[in-house]
């Protein structure tokens, strides 16, 4: 294959990285007991393990004060709301 074509598989790779630059990813890591716990109660809920971890360091930095006014609200969860019809 030509280099021409990796270069546009690269931008589009380049694209969608700053799409997702708004998140920040970390490696956790947890006891295994920990984690099937955590995983329980987002499923509960409705929520990936990873939704349900964001969600309770958002409550317990805003229980203490610490959540800055900048950051960004969690995305609604579930489906987007369907859009109306045209005319």
């Amino acid at each position: 294959m030509s280099g021409a074509g990796r270069g546009g598989e690269r931008a589009a790779g380049q694209r969608a990285a700053a799409g997702r630059a708004a998140r920040k990813q970390v490696l956790l890591r947890l006891d295994p007991q920990v984690y099937e716990a955590l995983a329980r109660w987002a499923g509960e809920e409705l929520r990936s393990a990873n939704a349900q971890i964001e969600f309770l360091l958002r409550r317990a930095l805003a229980e203490t004060g610490r959540l800055p006014g900048s950051a960004a609200p969690i995305p609604p969860r579930g489906r987007p709301p369907r859009s109306s019809p045209g005319p």
